[in-house]
């Protein structure tokens, strides 16, 4: 047998051996601890005795034995043998390095891991020692952790020689970070195994990897090749997505709480700073529907809950300079609001992700593309919304960092909301942070909101509007009131502040407050100029529809149409996909419900904890909040709501209760100046009301009519319907002097959505009884000092009519002209900048034409169902006369002589109607027919009436195949007239010598009721300076202030006609037919 034999075979009648799991670990033991005896020999006495244990135990062993008697000398106690043991085989499971390179068939299996990095150097400066312990293991792990490739120094560890790629690639793990976690989860499980005696040692191995990833993190340039701090955010992100977060989470909590401890080598700060900057490059080229970036989200969700983290990262996230907006979204928070499916380059539609080539794909197959991202966008939105929440709930540190960035934010971008903003793109996208940063805060801001999102919520009650009269605060004051938003203070609101108002600023805002203002703040930047451009992108999209279909008829090339058509096809489609979002929709809705309630509770003088109902009339405004209330309140309201009407229609069908509040709002504000002072902001109120109300529009046979159940029941229930009626006829007055220099052609475009509503009203009987009741007092009250409401909306309604329809009758003449010269060949000859005018010019009256013809289509049509059930007004001195010569005139050029001037081509491309406009004038002339006063009248019209005329209208009547009872009714009407008109034929004869003083200065014609301007002192006729006094309320004559109850009547005057005229009907009497 060999020396080793006999050595094994000794070691194997040793009774300590039994305490080792194999003959091999009884060996290691010895060897190892033969230098260590023969050191504790030389300090002890050589005549000491031993115990009779241990002299037992040496005379057991053979002298020649080195082994065997290495370890009775070693070990005192069998606890102390096993302890040491344990502990190098705990240290070898957890941090899978060892010391011992020796044959692995020689030791045990039980509890040593099946691979470890053999510690070459520290094993030769330890003279052989092959065993770790508590003393040597700080040493060994920063060895290990240097090894630039420790992969190379696996040593198998049992004599199980399986291929087993996990324990090579635990065991050869290069990454620091990494490798200390795993250490950490293999250190805590220890823990909850080992036994009592050695539980200490486990413990202090699960620190040592916490102070090394510290020292790691600290000091990073001495770890050759590594770059930790990846490494961190890799361990974070392999964690998310192997569902072991929590565990890396509490790894790193326990890292940062000895950072935290000592930051003298470096501050916690400059050791996180690295890692945003490497998650913010990872996340800036990732798509919304990239799963890899929700990965990520998890990740700054952790940043965001962990307070020390969130507060480093508020810091880092402060722009270079705060006072531009596009830096705010060149930091880390901008960065992760900047996704979108919107076009990351506008313009640059190659490369985009989302409807490429959209010709070829089937609107199913866009439906679904759109739902997808409708269904990233939910959770991408989510996940904004807890980071900002998270950031919200820290400390108040960091809570004032992340209101202070967005409260700058805002300031910095408020130039995205000018004009001059959107007509330069260029410069736009070079200052200002992006539309689809915007829609995204504003997202991830409505779902802040959403817990006081409903309309009687008691929390809504607490928002303190004085927050936006606040100017420069010092940094301090910001933070102890909570005011974070800035330059509020510069914009207008619903009504001025009253002169020597003091206001009473509140020494601390909620977060409510904040929130409900930073939120409308962030829509009024964002989601107003997506709403813009979509508009302007489908109306560019029709354009080009339509030239690309005449360019393929005409067989031209329209490959670069077909071109262009897709590409803008693209950015309209992802931005309608991006601006749809059902989720973000509807937290929209509940805010602009909710802030509607809210108003109208600020316009009642509310500032108590409960709402309180509305009635009417409305209370007097005293103390009212609502001259701190900024105008983009209202503007984002009108704004939301026309935006779901044009691109969301079905959600204003399932949100009656949200419609009740909206029109309430409306009742309130658009006819009332003392609560909403801007005329253009309560017209565009008229717009929200008609994008809200029920619609029924002409489709074609295969499109499915809207649902319109919901709206419609709200609306004919709605109770301050009364209200809501004289509201809108207000606001149609108001805009007709708004004091803009181009009010005279804003107001039509203002009125356009009016007509809408009014035939709307007109078909439910509460609001028809509502306006015949403004008409009843208005024929009662023809001279009140104010003429009454009513009756200057007839006369505006009148005015409008005469120069629309004039200004159609003129552009489709202009119109006609061009045409014949293009089809008779003359275009052919002229010059192409000649041309190219002369086209130029046929397609701005063709804009004009249509615009005209809309319009005048609309008010021949209000005033034919007015007339309907409203006579009395109409008949009046006052109107009678306006509203016939006006009818005549459009007769004589839809049904005379001169009707062949505007036989345009293709009447359709214009909106011209002219058989609809002969039928709606003729059913106001059936309407009024039967009122004998109106009937006299029709023949005064010198200008344009005829008996001619009305026969000609019949046999058009005919011609377009009216009802035959339209027809012999308006026949009748006609002999009528004429015989009235052959009366009125005497009478002029009769009154053609009266003396000029009777005649009426303005219209030429015999005064029947002078009366005294007090000013001027000049006499007219009551009816002219009434009509006069409806459109302009000063004297004609010197442009005095006037209103009728100023007027005096000249009874001297007036008897002196009365006599003039019985004597001359008389004198004519006596003549005879014959004189």
């Amino acid at each position: 047998m060999t020396d080793q034999g006999n050595n094994n075979q000794n070691i194997s009648k040793n009774p300590f051996a039994a305490l080792f799991s194999s003959l091999a670990d009884a060996k290691q033991f010895a060897s190892g601890q033969k230098q260590r005896h023969q050191a504790e020999q030389q300090s002890v006495d050589s005549g000491e005795s031993q115990s009779e244990s241990e002299n037992s135990v040496s005379d057991s062993i053979d002298e020649n034995d080195d082994s065997v008697a290495e370890i009775s000398r070693s070990f005192r106690s069998r606890q102390e043998l096993c302890e040491q043991l344990n502990v190098n085989h705990m240290i070898q499971r957890i941090f899978l390095i060892t010391l011992d390179n020796s044959d692995p068939s020689l030791r045990g299996g039980n509890g040593i891991p099946p691979r470890c990095v053999y510690l070459e150097e520290m094993a030769a400066d330890l003279d052989g020692q092959d065993w770790l312990n508590m003393d040597t293991i700080e040493q060994a792990l920063f060895n290990r952790l240097l090894l630039q490739e420790p992969g190379n120094h696996l040593i198998y560890m049992t004599s199980c020689s399986v291929v087993n790629l996990s324990a090579d690639r635990d065991a050869g793990e290069k990454r620091a970070i990494p490798y200390l976690y795993a250490c950490y989860q293999r250190a805590k499980e220890e823990v909850t195994k080992v036994p009592e005696k050695l539980l200490s040692y486990a413990v202090r191995c699960r620190n040592l990897t916490l102070s090394n990833a510290r020292t790691v993190l600290l000091t990073p340039e001495i770890y050759i090749s590594q770059n930790v701090y990846e490494q961190l955010l890799d361990l974070l992100l392999e964690a998310v997505r192997g569902a072991q977060f929590e565990e890396v989470v509490e790894f790193l909590d326990e890292v940062i709480a000895i950072l935290l401890a000592d930051q003298e080598v470096r501050t916690f700060g400059e050791v996180m700073v690295p890692v945003f900057d490497i998650f913010q490059g990872r996340v800036k080229d990732l798509d919304l529907c990239q799963l890899l970036l929700y990965s990520y989200l998890e990740i700054l969700l952790y940043f965001c809950r962990q307070k020390d983290i969130s507060k480093v990262l508020m810091e880092h996230s402060q722009p270079k300079d705060p006072n531009s907006g596009i830096q705010y979204q060149k930091t880390l928070l901008g960065t992760i609001l900047n996704i979108s499916c919107l076009l990351k380059t506008p313009g640059v539609v190659e490369n985009h992700g989302f409807f490429l080539n959209p010709s070829r794909s089937s609107p199913q197959e866009m439906k679904v593309q759109e739902s997808n991202i409708h269904q990233f966008m939910g959770q991408f939105h989510d996940k904004l919304y807890q980071i900002l929440k998270n950031l919200l709930q820290q400390s108040s540190e960091t809570r004032h960092l992340l209101l202070s960035w967005l409260g700058g934010c805002l300031q910095a971008n408020m130039g995205r909301a000018k004009i001059w903003a959107n007509q330069m793109p260029e410069l736009f996208f070079q200052m200002f942070a992006s539309d689809a940063f915007f829609l995204n805060l504003g997202a991830a801001l409505l779902k802040l909101c959403q817990p006081f999102s409903r309309p009687y919520s008691p929390k809504l009650l607490t928002f303190n509007p004085t927050y936006c009269l606040h100017k420069e605060l010092s940094e301090e004051e910001r933070r102890n009131r909570n005011v974070h938003a800035r330059g509020l203070d510069k914009e207008t609101c619903l009504i001025p502040v009253p002169p020597q108002k003091t206001v009473e600023f509140a020494q601390s805002y909620s977060l409510l407050t904040e929130n409900l203002i930073l939120t409308q703040l962030t829509l009024y930047l964002g989601f107003h100029r997506l709403h813009d451009q979509m508009v302007k992108m489908n109306q560019s999209l029709h354009r080009l529809q339509g030239t690309w279909r005449d360019t393929q008829l005409s067989g031209g090339p329209a490959t670069e149409l077909r071109e262009q058509f897709e590409r803008l096809m693209t950015v309209y489609l992802s931005t309608k996909a991006a601006t749809t979002q059902p989720a973000m929709l509807q937290n929209c809705l509940n805010l602009q419900a909710s802030c509607a309630a809210l108003l109208v509770q600020l316009s009642l003088g509310n500032q108590g904890p409960e709402h309180i109902p509305l009635t009417f009339p409305l209370p007097a405004l005293e103390n009212s909040l609502l001259c701190f209330v900024p105008e983009f309140f209202a503007e984002n309201m009108g704004d939301f709501f026309i935006f779901l009407r044009r691109f969301a229609d079905e959600v204003l069908e399932s949100s009656a209760e949200s419609l009740e509040h909206v029109l309430t709002f409306i009742t309130v504000f658009m006819g009332n100046v003392d609560r909403m002072k801007n005329p253009h902001l309560r017209a565009k109120l008229a717009e929200v009301l008609e994008a809200v109300m029920p619609h029924m529009e002409t489709l074609s046979p295969s499109a499915t009519q809207p649902i319109m159940f919901q709206r419609q029941r709200a609306f004919s229930s709605y109770r301050h319907a009364p209200q809501l009626a004289e509201a809108l006829i207000t606001v149609f007055v108001d805009i007709e002097f708004t004091g803009d220099p181009h009010q005279f052609e804003q107001k039509f475009n203002y009125r356009r959505p009016m007509y809408a509503i009014l035939k709307y009203m007109w078909g439910e009987e509460s609001y028809r009884e509502s306006i015949k009741h403004l008409a009843d007092y208005a024929s009662k009250n023809l001279e009140a000092m104010n003429p009454p409401l009513f009756l200057r909306f007839l006369n505006l309604l009148m005015n409008d009519a005469i120069f629309l329809l004039d200004e159609a009758i003129q552009y489709l003449s202009k119109i006609k002209i061009l045409q014949l010269e293009r089809d008779r060949g003359e275009w052919d000859s002229l010059a192409p900048d000649a041309r190219r005018e002369k086209e130029s010019s046929l397609q701005m009256f063709g804009q004009l034409g249509r615009f005209h013809n809309i319009m005048s289509n609309e008010t021949i049509g209000t005033l034919a169902f007015l007339t309907s059930e409203i006579k009395g007004i109409f008949v009046h001195p006052f109107l009678a006369e306006r509203i016939i010569s006006m009818l005549n005139y459009f007769l004589q050029h839809l049904v005379g002589p001169k009707m062949g001037a505007l036989k345009v081509k293709d009447f359709s491309e214009f909106d011209f109607k002219p058989q609809q406009l002969v039928s709606d004038i003729c059913t106001i002339y059936l309407n009024l027919g039967d009122e004998e006063n109106f009937c006299a009248t029709v023949p005064k019209d010198g200008r344009s009436y005829s008996p001619t005329l009305f026969c000609q209208t019949v046999r058009v009547l005919k011609k377009i195949n009216k009802p035959g009872e339209m027809i012999v009714s308006f026949s009748l009407l006609a002999d009528k007239i004429k015989s009235h008109a052959d009366r009125h034929q005497q009478e002029e004869e009769t009154y053609s010598d009266a003396p000029d003083e009777f005649l009426d200065p303005i219209m030429s014609t015999l005064m029947l009721d002078p009366v005294l301007l007090p000013s001027s002192n000049v006499t007219v006729d009551r009816s002219t300076i009434a009509r006069h006094l409806l459109s302009d309320q000063t004297d004609p004559f010197n442009r005095s202030p006037l209103t009728m109850d100023q007027i005096r009547p000249n009874e001297e005057l007036r008897q002196q006609i009365m006599k003039w005229l019985a004597d001359h009907t008389q004198s004519n009497q006596q003549m005879g037919p014959s004189g």
